[in-house]
């Protein structure tokens, strides 16, 4: 579907505008034109069907180009991010093997392989986009490997998810659902495409015809700025994105906007009320992995809280409940091929999270009586105190509307006396003098005993995934 819709949209509307970056317009035509030239290179260096090609570059409209390359000539794309050095770059280059490797020419000297294609002012990639070579491109099978999309390691070595072409067309789709996408909307776009939320986004213009707004990275200081520029009708988020943007200081203009929806996830209750009144945008809140296709629910009818119910292509079933109804979340198919085959080279993985056709996603969640999902955290990261079991997310999500703090992360550590003790790691907004003493007396009456942090420790930022996660086994050691 992906590279029959990207050929027939050639055809008809080649001027239609696919991506924007500094001021520079990525046509559909051109687009078509320079990833077929790319496809054409790929079969003389000598790259099958079925084989491998690692892309570490920043966002670009060349990278663009090279993804959708890579997928005329049935290449799976290891995506790569380019923050990545030593061992965790070894790592990912070395488990995925790619027979090629395309890297900004700044990344030349830690890249090891075979065959490297660099791409800079005046290198190689620029050239070969530009041969208007035309590559006599077919369908994929819905089957074929689209990317192998390595998870970001919070905790152990990172994991490479096996995409397909069918599971990408999944992913577009569900971004049009979840954001209401129409013709004439601009979509703007901040994160990496070497991360699932920004991979997806490549989909959509083929299926709405919507434009790509591109900025080299998230700003939180430049954000509305840009947004205005691009003339944006919708804002993605992850993680604290959207308490980032409430921490900033008012502005006259917060409501000076076209944005009609905000979209994405990790947003607590408390932050989407504020977020809406602040800049009279309804929140949509989504519910996703690359396991699934990257979106497996939205929340596109403002039920505060929830995320929403699943895509037509997903169930979500809560397995094991307790009294309060939560327990592990499930997601299984209603259409062939909506969730992954497995992780690269890691049968052992693939067996732990695929059981009987159905995905452990490992996160504790509850539905209530209308099919509404509601997320309370990794299972993984609830902390043990004095025999109760503590949601890290649920302390985040109140220290962090204190106004002062502009994020936080709760961790377990082992305790002198019994089993764990929650650690409150904190980065102030500029200029606060909040003290810790001050916050643990506000936090008091808004947590219940056992949830209240033993130990406080004052940062000045955090380590993070390329989603803007915050990396807690970091903070742990």
């Amino acid at each position: 579907m992906i590279i029959s819709a990207l050929s027939d949209l050639a055809h008809r509307v080649p001027d239609r505008v696919f991506a924007t970056l500094n001021g520079e317009d990525l046509t559909i035509g051109q687009l078509h034109q320079a990833a077929s030239a790319f496809a054409v290179h790929l079969t003389d260096e000598g790259l099958r069907s079925g084989d491998r090609a690692a892309v570490m570059m920043h966002n670009s409209l060349e990278a663009i180009c090279v993804v959708f390359g890579l997928a005329m000539a049935g290449v799976a794309w290891v995506p790569v991010n380019p923050r990545l050095v030593g061992p965790g770059l070894s790592y990912q280059l070395s488990h995925s093997e790619p027979q090629l490797v395309i890297c900004d020419e700044e990344f030349q000297e830690v890249v090891q392989a075979p065959k490297i294609i660099t791409h800079g002012a005046e290198t190689r990639l620029s050239a070969i986009l530009g041969t208007g070579r035309t590559f006599d491109a077919r369908e994929r099978s819905d089957d074929d490997l689209f990317a192998i999309m390595y998870t970001s390691g919070t905790t152990g070595p990172p994991k490479g998810v096996m995409i397909s072409h069918r599971m990408m067309a999944f992913a577009g789709e569900g971004v049009r659902l979840a954001t209401g996408a129409r013709a004439g909307d601009v979509m703007f776009m901040w994160e990496p495409l070497y991360h699932i939320g920004g991979a997806q986004m490549l989909i959509l213009p083929l299926l709405v015809p919507a434009r790509l707004a591109l900025v080299p990275r998230f700003s939180a200081s430049r954000f509305w700025d840009e947004v205005n520029d691009a003339g944006a009708t919708h804002i993605h988020y992850l993680g604290g994105i959207l308490q980032m943007l409430l921490k900033q200081p008012p502005r006259t203009d917060d409501r000076a906007h076209g944005v009609r929806v905000a979209w994405g996830g990790g947003c607590a209750a408390e932050t989407w009320e504020q977020f809406q009144q602040r800049f009279a945008i309804p929140i949509h809140e989504c519910y996703g992995m690359s396991e699934a296709s990257s979106l497996t629910s939205a929340d596109v009818d403002g039920v505060i809280g929830s995320v929403g119910r699943p895509m037509e292509w997903l169930e979500v079933m809560i397995a094991d409940p307790d009294e309060n109804g939560r327990g592990e979340i499930l997601v299984g198919e209603r259409r062939p091929g909506a969730l992954f085959s497995g992780y690269f080279r890691n049968a052992e993985a693939t067996a732990k999270a695929l059981r009987a056709g159905t995905l452990h996603t490992g996160d504790l969640g509850s539905l209530d009586k209308a099919g509404n999902l509601y997320f309370h955290g990794r299972m993984n990261d609830s902390i043990r105190v004095k025999g109760e079991l503590v949601s890290a997310w649920e302390i985040e999500s109140v220290a962090a509307s204190h106004g002062d703090v502009e994020e936080c992360a709760a961790v377990g550590v082992d305790a002198d006396v019994g089993e764990q003790e929650i650690v409150l790691f904190v980065r102030l907004q500029r200029g606060s003098n909040l003290m810790v003493e001050a916050l643990a007396d506000w936090l008091a009456p808004r947590l219940a005993p056992h949830q209240r942090p033993a130990r406080f420790r004052m940062v000045d930022d955090f380590p993070r995934t390329p989603s803007q996660r915050i990396i807690k086994g970091q903070l742990r050691a």
